[in-house]
């Protein structure tokens, strides 16, 4: 994975895989917290090699994926629906078992020439496919060493990286003829709203109706334009950085002291180019919030399948963030992070959504990478079940999700590396400028993904 490599992707079949079960059509509503994401899709992936002295050919496989997949879609039925516009214009799930596009295809490169650094190269239009039709599209890419990718796009309105963690476990087991460990629930009224609401005024600040956004305006820099990267973080690492911001006694996590680190070299950039101050958020998931005192409701929260998530953000200006210690920057990341992990928080933010409706908002976050300076959100992938997800030909040597999403604010979602315990991988999509100060000044910490690291782990390529 040093030089470049181009290669060219085939699709030799394409086909609509249902549940293997007939599921009485039915419509889903979304939750309010479902109604706060935008139609965005959202990729994954993971690379396996083929098994030493194995004669399991690729369409074998393949046969495999769509087996499993008829299977998991009976529990999993909302993924093999259809997103439509309900009479008030909000977006609804029609459970009509349409099913999912699954394509079949050949890449012409081999598994540790992947140049898996560089998404925007290898896994972009090539290896993820693109969401035409439905809530969710897989793609199966043999490659020209035996070797197989296998990806997935779906519709970030209908599931969070949790509720599609759950599935592709799910889709796995499956595969092995394994039961469902995990089955999903699809209970709305786990997040319905109060009656009546109670809203605290900090949701304001957080969240926002589309209309009251202000007209568009430049992006960050018009020469300038966001680019995928993943790297890696040595646990080595993440222990000094969490060292460094729990000095004067405060007790940090490696995700508020990492998110730190980056804001630190954000703010860099952003005061070269004149900017006064730049905002950062962490995306919460609240499905242990909402379960909180109630052991049943906790119990079904856990398997809900939905979005469950908030993103509260804070903003400082750049000369603090570069002129204070790490700890520093690590206090403020804590102090913004603290309002939002609370059951009351979440209650209010579905509160807050029903007395909005039905106009759609967002959060804030999302809305501020302009000319008020950079903004960008962390998104924690540790439950990312990599090694979980192996369909009966080993565990995926890489895997990891894949979120060009095309707004102005960038995106950051570390998770657990299969190559090493303790280590992180780290998907950065950030303006190109951003990047490149990163890799210079963070060259120590953040390193590119390379074949060469991964064949650390047990699964060489």
């Amino acid at each position: 994975m040093g030089a470049k490599v181009d290669f060219t992707v085939t699709v030799s079949r394409e086909e609509i895989v249902a549940a293997v079960l007939p599921l009485q059509q039915h419509w889903l509503p979304l939750s309010n917290l479902d109604l706060l994401l935008p139609p965005v899709d959202v990729g994954v992936f993971f690379c396996y090699k083929k098994p030493e002295g194995s004669i399991v050919s690729f369409t074998y496989m393949a046969s495999v994926l769509k087996n499993a997949m008829t299977q998991a879609l009976v529990s999993y039925y909302a993924f093999a629906g259809e997103v439509v516009a309900n009479t008030v214009g909000e977006p609804e799930l029609l459970c009509n078992n349409r099913g999912v596009d699954f394509v079949e295809a050949y890449a012409d490169v081999e598994l540790r020439d992947l140049d898996l650094h560089n998404p925007d190269e290898s896994i972009e239009g090539k290896l993820v496919p693109e969401k035409k039709h439905g809530v969710l599209s897989v793609q199966a890419t043999e490659l020209r060493c035996g070797g197989i990718v296998v990806a997935c796009t779906f519709d970030h309105r209908i599931a969070d990286a949790y509720s599609a963690n759950m599935f592709l476990v799910s889709w796995a087991e499956m595969a092995r003829s394994k039961s469902i460990s995990l089955l999903p629930s699809f209970r709305r009224s786990l997040v319905n709203p109060r009656r009546p609401g109670c809203i605290d005024p900090s949701l304001d600040h957080m969240y926002v109706p589309i209309s009251s956004l202000p007209p568009p305006k430049q992006h960050y820099q018009p020469t300038d334009h966001l680019i995928s990267r993943i790297y890696y973080i040595t646990s080595e690492q993440l222990d000094e950085l969490q060292s460094l911001a729990c000095t004067n006694g405060y007790k940090r996590t490696k995700l508020e002291s990492f998110s730190a680190f980056l804001w630190k070299m954000i703010a860099v950039l952003a005061a070269q180019d004149g900017f006064k101050s730049t905002k950062m958020g962490i995306v919460v998931d609240g499905r242990a919030r909402l379960g909180e005192g109630d052991e049943e409701k906790a119990s079904s929260m856990s398997c809900y399948f939905g979005n469950v998530l908030s993103i509260p953000f804070g903003g400082q200006r750049v000369s603090e963030l570069m002129e204070k210690p790490l700890w520093w920057v690590a206090n403020q990341v804590h102090d913004f992070l603290e309002q939002a992990v609370t059951k009351e928080h979440f209650l209010g933010l579905i509160d807050w959504v029903e007395a909005h409706r039905p106009e759609p908002a967002l959060a804030k976050i999302y809305s501020n990478g302009s000319e008020e300076g950079p903004a960008f959100v962390v998104s924690s992938g540790q439950r990312f079940p990599v090694s979980k997800v192996d369909f009966g030909w080993g565990k995926p040597v890489f895997g990891s999700y894949h979120f060009p999403w095309g707004g102005d604010s960038g995106y950051v979602m570390p998770m657990p590396s299969p190559a090493r315990e303790g280590d992180w991988v780290v998907y950065l999509h950030l303006f190109k400028r951003q990047v490149e100060l990163i890799e210079a000044e963070a060259s120590g910490v953040l390193r590119p993904l390379t074949s060469d690291y991964l064949e650390l782990s047990n699964y060489q390529l």
